[in-house]
């Protein structure tokens, strides 16, 4: 920027994007100043080097704002974990199997993990019945997106929220039952 560009000449492009031409750099840096605005080397791989007249403050506030907005609009995936045993009572399996619905429903991933004691890994398939059971509870809100797999003494299942209706497409949809109802209401 300014005084701090090393090149003897510039090409040069003026605060409305117009190519000025390539010009000496006291040349370029006399008719920024002119205009109350910086040289900023845009391209310094060029030969000559690109340098445009511009705010600099200006510039870099406008970056820093577009990238507050694209840290806003991005979205952090959190995975939540459930641990079931392959001993668990039915009592135990439907709580927790409740709790992964709802944590599927607020939007989150869910990691399953059947963790095996002793010799419990000999029989995997209890495992897999187990995350086979799970899988069928919350069919309606989740989708299997790892399939159960043996890791060591784990086997882990991860299910992810299914994609839903929007609600546009959710309201046009109530708005045709509701439609239905009352024709079938007022037939004879």
């Amino acid at each position: 920027m300014n005084d701090r560009i090393r090149a003897r000449e510039v090409r040069l492009v003026g605060q409305d994007g117009q190519q000025i031409g390539i010009r000496l750099l006291p040349e370029a840096l006399d008719l920024a100043r002119e205009a109350g605005l910086d040289l900023v080397e845009v391209a310094e791989k060029a030969n000559p080097p690109v340098c445009r007249i511009m705010d600099y403050g200006k510039y870099k506030y406008e970056a820093a704002q577009r990238a507050k907005e694209s840290r806003r609009n991005s979205t952090n995936i959190v995975v939540k974990e459930m641990k079931y045993r392959p001993k668990i009572g039915p009592g135990d399996f439907g709580t927790k199997t409740r709790k992964v619905k709802s944590f599927l429903e607020e939007g989150y991933k869910v990691k399953v993990t059947i963790m095996f004691r002793g010799r419990e890994v000999q029989h995997p398939e209890l495992g897999r019945r187990i995350l086979d059971d799970i899988a069928t509870e919350v069919a309606e809100v989740a989708k299997v997106e790892v399939y159960p797999r043996l890791d060591g003494r784990n086997m882990t299942m991860v299910l992810g929220p299914a994609k839903r209706k929007s609600r546009k497409q959710a309201a046009k949809a109530a708005a045709q039952a509701d439609q239905e109802a009352a024709t079938t209401d007022t037939a004879p």
